[in-house]
């Protein structure tokens, strides 16, 4: 705690993650979540914060080294100082035992609260003001409860994590420490899985936000997967309430997470924000990429997603100004002939089926999903996209589609590929072909994109067009008379791309 100490290289920045979906927060991103709250706070000795779900202690241990400083001249005695620091205003909940140990040892400086070379005094327990205590998952019907998770998956031996995080494991949070909290802030656990095919996961992290706005803090800041943007798996509500809270007072933006988190892969990034009880307004929206920052002040509702860049917001409004249907109505859903990717052809039928390896012959009389669509000419993509983690690539632009095909009369595929239309005749479906290739239609595709895959719901700003013509991005910037700076972000935002024909 002695601010003449050089802390460079600091411990905590060489943590390996947990995981990829429990992240160790890097000490100058959690500085950088601190300077959101207002300055007085560090001044004052009656304000209390919490982090409920503790990794590495850096949270708690940078508030500490702030109160410090501020309190010099309310508690001029510095072991008085620190008493009052660690005992009365800095509370945090582990995620393991491990890292309640971590924990400890990052913020009194040893990983037993009441210990010799503990920097507080007046601890009569191990464990401080830094908790942990196993809590079991509530099963119901294979389920937990309060978290979701599987009872297959978790349910195992008394030596392992639990994964049943006690903050959110409560109907009663504030009874964990008996009392209210003027700040709430950290990095929670992003997602768990859910017993799926694969590493199938399910997000968490949200669980932790609505909790802890539950408490009533006066700040909240938190940072999370930014993926709640355009919803997801169980996110839908969720990002419904975050869009219409009007106490988000700021909101930082990553595209890509490794901007925060060196060496993480977090699909569509991350993001941290800033929640006032006592504000009501306009969210002050930063984005940041390599390192640019771009602000901008504006409602988080303007949309039923959230935009992530200002500037596309009017070009979504040009777009939306037609009132066109929208390609979302006519984009098939998973499994357009009903065909896991595990199918392979049978080489003895009468069409031909497309798997992601080539093409082989499949007989008919099996398909009975998206029959009608046998003998069109039907446009095809890839349902995984060629964004790596739904992020752009190191030029700062996207591709949206790994391929853009169009498949003849008598061909299917698999799940593997949508399909984005069919027509009866190759014109029209050369000319979607052509109008889905555009830097346009990618465009308004990626601020809905924030994973690796392509679906339908992706398609609801894409307007309906007429097929029979050739659109070109010329055509359709003069179309929806876009200026020349809505241009220029497209053209800088999307790389080129052709079509596929057989």
């Amino acid at each position: 705690m002695n601010d003449k100490v050089n802390y460079n290289p600091d411990v905590l920045n060489m943590l390996a993650n947990l995981s990829s979906d429990e992240v160790f927060t890097p000490p100058e991103l959690a500085n950088e979540m601190l300077d959101l709250l207002p300055e007085e706070l560090w001044s004052d000795p009656k304000v209390t914060f919490l982090d409920p779900f503790s990794k590495s202690g850096v949270f708690l241990r940078e508030i500490a080294k702030r109160l410090n400083r501020g309190l010099e001249s309310v508690i001029p005695d510095r072991q008085e100082r620190l008493n009052h620091i660690f005992e009365k205003q800095l509370y945090g909940i582990a995620i393991t035992e491990l890292t309640g140990l971590l924990s400890r040892r990052s913020v009194y400086g040893s990983k037993k609260a009441d210990g010799k070379y503990s920097f507080c005094e007046t601890f009569t327990t191990e464990q401080g003001n830094i908790i942990f205590e196993r809590i079991e998952h509530t099963w119901e019907n294979g389920r937990c409860r309060y978290c979701g998770a599987s009872k297959e998956v978790y349910e195992r031996e008394d030596i392992l994590e639990t994964h049943a995080y006690q903050f959110i494991h409560t109907d009663n949070p504030e009874e964990i420490f008996n009392m209210k909290f003027d700040v709430i802030v950290g990095n929670p656990p992003y997602q768990l899985s859910d017993g799926g095919f694969g590493k199938s996961a399910k997000p968490i992290y949200h669980k932790f936000v609505q909790q802890a706005k539950k408490m009533k803090p006066r700040y909240l800041t938190m940072i999370i997967p930014a993926r709640w943007y355009a919803g997801g798996k169980g996110l839908n509500d969720f990002r419904d309430e975050m869009l219409n809270d009007e106490r988000i007072k700021k909101l930082i933006d990553f595209p890509d997470a490794s901007e925060c988190f060196p060496g993480v892969d977090i699909a569509g990034g991350v993001c941290y924000f800033l929640w006032d009880r006592d504000y009501s307004g306009p969210c002050e929206v930063t984005n940041i990429f390599k390192g640019e920052e771009q602000k901008s002040i504006r409602p988080l509702n303007q949309f039923d997603t959230f935009i992530r860049f200002s500037q596309a917001i009017s070009i979504i409004k040009k777009v939306q100004s037609k009132n066109e249907p929208k390609m979302s109505e006519q984009v098939s859903s998973r499994k357009p002939f009903g065909l896991p990717t595990t199918v392979r052809p049978t080489n003895n039928g009468n069409i031909k089926l497309r798997w992601n390896k080539g093409t082989g012959l499949y007989e008919r009389e099996k398909i009975t999903v998206g029959t009608e669509l046998i003998d069109k000419w039907k446009v095809i993509s890839s349902y995984v996209s060629y964004d790596h983690a739904g992020q752009p690539d190191k030029d700062g632009k996207r591709k949206l589609f790994s391929k853009v095909e169009i498949l003849p009369p008598e061909t299917i595929c698999t799940e593997s590929y949508l399909v984005l239309g069919s027509y009866d005749n190759p014109e029209e479906a050369k000319n979607l072909a052509l109008y889905l290739c555009s830097k346009f239609v990618r465009f308004l595709i990626s601020q809905l994109s924030y994973t690796q895959h392509v679906t339908k719901d992706k398609f609801q700003f894409v307007p309906v067009l007429d097929m029979t013509k050739k659109w070109t991005d010329d055509k359709l910037y003069e179309r929806y008379n876009l200026t020349k700076n809505e241009i220029n972000f497209i053209e800088s935002s999307i790389r080129p791309m052709e079509p596929t024909y057989e």
